[in-house]
């Protein structure tokens, strides 16, 4: 038996976008809010207790289990795609570190025709979002989302950043702030030893308000149109189909990988590709599930001469306690990750923005709690990590069928230009040049994988092939553009273009690719469209 109901809006994803708007368009108490989330409620642990992200990430826990298509550029791997299917979404499960982006990546969305968006336009949302830990015209102070330095003790941090110092590589006390570039201690998305998510930091301050309704378990299955207006969402929950009605819009908040199977599930895509799967075409939008773009990484692996911080916490005795006081009291080594230090640097002296970020993960990438003599220890080491912060590869969401309960087909089409790889293999050179200066010294006993003798081109690009993952920063297939741009998806006030009620507010409607992690961005983008859904903004 079907359900139904009726509300203003209808949000689909509680994802970093979802929770945002959700709040924000419930604070006018005449609009009655429905949001929808696949997943189930944040009651795990795990999710809360910073130092758990890895366990989630690796078990897959609270994830849609989404991998690529094999690959022949990464050696034929089939690399996963981790999104989160939890209420509060990839925010639920992610490293929680906090990058805004530079500047220059909303002016060149501005100087590409999408008005209302450049660095002068988005800087007041940025602020809006947070709260920041210190005092700074470019920071926000009263915000849902609490931003603090990475406080995890080590002093192999402090010298990774010294090092980047004695290499010749600037510093800036904010990469959030006035200038990006430089090394930098890593900002991060904790408030009181707690992971903040945009479950935590929009949702749960006012989830008893009465004219917002939450349902999770709940997927969304296909928009409901009368004519060229989008007027509702049937949604599965409990096996059982429902029918919520939108007097207003329908909102997609559901994720790079989700929305644009939404949309073509209900019609709207590339006519050929709908055909194939006999779904009738309601508006033809090439654009559909093109222009996927994520940021590949590859590290350097190191062994560390003497055991961190980390690898005593690790010990089975203390690492059950530490993790109990995390949960319970916000309080010791479980409150944070291991790392730090953050770098954005240029590996193009003609290039004008930065198109490299290393990473410091005070830890190896293998560990596990031990306690002799029952279980031996893991070797301690270290990890620097490169990230190509803006490829020219790009891929594409289709359907592998018209059933919503068949994932998509995800080809991300890694490392498929010559430049992508140029700028990988600078950003493996730099990071050993990082780990070459004296302040590294005392921390480095060798260098483990690829291995101090692999140099050449060759050899990085074999290191590449078989260790790089995405930094899952999936974005851009429903992109924004101008109405005559065929392959634009939405327009610059995140409508969809061709129908009427409907917008799409998440990830996939970003261009390209910002300058670091897309979480807060992701957020702006939401908070941005609570104003222009409520027309304050002039």
């Amino acid at each position: 038996m079907k359900k139904e109901s009726s509300y203003d809006y209808i949000i689909v994803g509680a994802g970093s976008a979802g929770c945002a708007l959700a709040a924000r368009l419930s604070e006018n108490p005449d609009c009655k809010i429905l949001l929808i989330e696949a997943g189930g409620w944040d009651r795990d642990p795990l999710i809360h207790i910073p130092l758990t992200w890895a366990k989630m990430l690796l078990e897959q826990t609270h994830d849609w289990g989404y991998f690529c298509e094999p690959e022949e550029a990464v050696n034929g791997r089939a690399i996963e795609c981790a999104r989160g299917k939890i209420f509060g979404g990839s925010s639920s499960v992610n490293a929680m570190a906090y990058v805004r982006g530079n500047r220059g990546d909303y002016d060149r969305w501005a100087a590409n025709g999408l008005v209302g968006w450049s660095y002068k336009d988005v800087l007041p949302y940025f602020k809006k979002l947070e709260t920041w830990e210190h005092e700074d015209p470019y920071r926000g102070n009263s915000g849902p989302l609490n931003v603090q330095y990475c406080r995890y003790k080590d002093p192999l941090v402090d010298s990774f950043a010294e090092a980047g110092k004695e290499a010749g590589y600037g510093w800036t006390n904010d990469y959030n702030g006035k200038t990006q570039e430089g090394f930098s201690k890593l900002q991060m998305t904790i408030k009181d030893g707690r992971r903040c998510s945009a479950a935590t930091a929009y949702i749960r301050p006012i989830k008893n308000r009465k004219n917002l309704t939450i349902s999770v378990n709940s997927l969304a299955s296909e928009i409901i149109f009368e004519q060229d207006r989008a007027v509702g969402i049937k949604y599965i929950q409990r096996n059982q189909i429902n029918i919520a009605r939108a007097s207003q819009e329908v909102i997609l908040s559901a994720g790079v990988i989700n929305t644009p199977q939404l949309l073509m599930l209900s019609g709207i895509g590339k006519f050929d590709h709908l055909s194939q799967h006999n779904i009738q075409t309601r508006i033809d939008r090439p654009g559909v599930g093109q222009n996927l773009q994520d940021q590949m990484s590859t590290v350097i692996l190191y062994k560390r001469k003497d055991p961190g911080p980390f690898h005593r916490m690790m010990r089975y005795d203390r690492i059950g306690r530490e993790l109990i006081k995390a949960y319970l009291l916000g309080s010791g080594g479980a409150t944070d990750v291991p790392g730090g230090i953050t770098a954005f640097l240029n590996s193009d002296n003609d290039a004008q923005l930065p198109n490299l970020q290393l990473l410091l993960t005070a830890a190896p990438l293998g560990a596990w709690p031990y306690l002799r003599p029952f279980k031996k220890p893991f070797n301690d080491g270290f990890v620097s990590r490169v990230v190509l912060l803006d490829p020219e590869s790009r891929g594409t969401i289709t359907l592998k069928s018209a059933n919503i309960l068949d994932k998509p087909v995800i080809k991300q089409n890694f490392l498929s230009t010559p430049r992508d790889w140029e700028v990988m293999r600078a950003g493996l050179r730099i990071a050993r040049e990082i780990a070459s200066q004296p302040s590294m010294k005392p921390f480095i006993g060798a260098e483990i994988t690829p291995g101090s003798s692999k140099t050449s081109n060759y050899d990085l690009d074999q290191h590449i092939a078989s260790t790089a993952i995405t930094l899952h920063h999936p974005l851009g297939t429903c992109r924004m553009g101008k109405q005559d741009d065929t392959y634009a998806v939405v327009d610059s006030e995140l409508k969809v273009i061709g129908v009427d009620a409907l917008r799409v507010v998440d990830g996939s409607v970003m261009p390209d690719l910002v300058r670091g992690n897309i979480n807060g961005p992701i957020i702006m983008i939401a908070e941005k469209a609570a104003d222009l859904i409520q027309n304050k903004i002039p």
